[in-house]
C-alpha cells in the first residue's frame, strides 16, 4: 500500500479495497475522536491501543514506511528502466481493480449510473490537468500533506499524482525523503553536522509540516469517508468505481513526456538537475513493435497480480 501511494497514478486505497480491509481501515481511523483522546489522558492505555485498533494500524503503517525506503526504491529503478513495462502493470492492476470492485455490484437505477459517470469524469479530468511549478511555504506542503493521503483513503484518487499536479511530487517524495534517510544515517554515526546545512534542514521542515497535513488529513477524511460509507454506501462506490476508470489515463502507458523549457528552448531544471515534468502526450501503441506485445504481457501480469490479492484476501477471510 505504501508503494502504491508512492507511484503517480496509482491508489493505496485500491489495494486496500481489493485486499479487503479497506473499511477496517476508515473504522480505525475514525476512531481517533474525544473519546480516545480523553483515555489516553487518564493514561488507559490498553483501552486506548484497542479502542483505535493499534495492531491493526501499526503493522500497516510499518508495511508502509518500510516500503518507502526498500519498495519504493526499486520501483524508481525500475520506472527509470523499464517505465513502459511498469506503467502497463500498473494499467493491468487498475483493470482487474475495476473489475474485481464491480463483480458484484449492481447497477440498479439511472443515479448510479450518474455518479459512476460523474467519477468517470472526475478521473479523466484529474488526469489531463498540467503541473504547477515546486512550492516549499510550509502552509502549503501542509495542504500537499493533506492532499497526498487522499489516495489512501480513497480508491482511485491518486495522492502522489496529484503531487504532480501541485509540483511538489519531487520535493516532498524524492528530495525530503532522502534528507530524512540521509539525517538517520549520519545520527547513527553520531554525525550532527547536518545541522549546519541550511538545505537539509529545509528539507526536514518541509517534511515535517507534509507529515502533519497527512496525518491531520488522514483522521479528517477518515471521519467524512465513515460517514458517507454509513449512509450513501452506494453512491459512494458507485463514485469509487467511476473514478477508478477515469483514473486509467493516468496510468496508460503509452505515452510521451513533455518538459518545461524557458523562452529559448531549453529545459527547465530543478535542483537535482532532473527536467521538470509539464505534461503527457498520450499514443496508441503500434501492434507491429515487440514492446508493445511485452507491454499486453504485463497488463496481464497487473491484471493477476489484484486477482490473486484478492483471492488471498479471501482466503484469509474464510480461515
Amino acid at each position: 500500500m505504501g508503494a502504491a501511494n508512492k507511484v503517480p497514478g496509482v491508489s493505496g486505497g485500491v489495494v486496500a479495497f481489493v485486499a479487503g480491509f479497506y473499511e477496517e481501515f476508515i473504522h480505525s481511523l475514525q476512531k481517533f475522536n474525544l473519546k480516545s483522546f480523553k483515555l489516553l489522558l487518564n493514561a488507559r492505555f490498553r483501552s486506548f491501543f484497542q479502542y483505535i485498533n493499534a495492531k491493526f494500524l501499526a503493522i500497516l503503517i510499518l508495511g508502509m514506511v518500510f516500503s518507502y525506503f526498500s519498495v519504493s526504491k526499486l520501483l524508481d529503478y525500475f520506472i527509470q528502466h523499464y517505465e513502459l513495462y511498469v506503467w502497463s502493470t500498473f494499467f493491468g492492476m487498475i483493470v482487474g481493480s475495476i473489475y474485481y470492485i464491480g463483480k458484484d455490484f449492481r447497477i440498479r437505477s439511472l443515479r448510479t449510473i450518474v455518479f459512476i459517470g460523474l467519477g468517470i469524469v472526475a478521473g479523466l479530468s484529474i488526469s489531463f490537468l498540467k503541473p504547477a511549478t515546486e512550492n516549499d511555504h510550509l502552509l502549503f506542503v501542509f495542504f500537499c500533506g493533506i492532499i497526498s493521503v487522499s489516495g489512501m483513503t480513497l480508491p482511485g484518487l491518486s495522492g502522489s499524482f496529484i503531487l504532480i499536479l501541485l509540483g511538489n511530487y519531487v520535493l516532498l517524495l524524492v528530495d525530503s525523503v532522502n534528507a530524512l534517510y540521509d539525517t538517520i544515517a549520519d545520527v547513527v554515526k553520531l554525525d550532527f553536522s547536518f545541522t549546519d546545512n541550511p538545505k537539509r534542514m529545509r528539507l526536514l521542515q518541509v517534511l515535517g509540516s507534509f507529515t502533519a497535513g497527512s496525518l491531520f488529513g488522514l483522521i479528517t477524511l477518515s471521519h467524512l469517508l465513515n460517514y458517507v460509507l454509513k449512509y450513501y454506501k452506494k453512491i459512494t462506490f458507485s463514485i469509487i468505481i467511476g473514478f477508478i476508470t477515469g483514473s486509467l489515463g493516468v496510468v496508460w502507458p503509452w505515452k510521451e513526456k513533455i518538459f518545461k523549457t524557458n523562452e529559448l528552448g531549453d529545459v527547465i531544471k530543478d535542483t537535482n538537475g532532473d527536467p521538470i515534468l509539464d505534461n503527457y502526450v498520450r499514443f496508441w501503441p503500434s501492434l507491429t513493435d515487440g514492446s508493445t506485445w511485452i507491454a499486453f504481457f504485463f497488463i496481464i501480469v497487473g491484471i493477476l497480480i489484484v486477482l490473486s490479492l484478492a483471492w488471498y484476501g479471501k482466503q484469509r477471510k474464510i480461515r
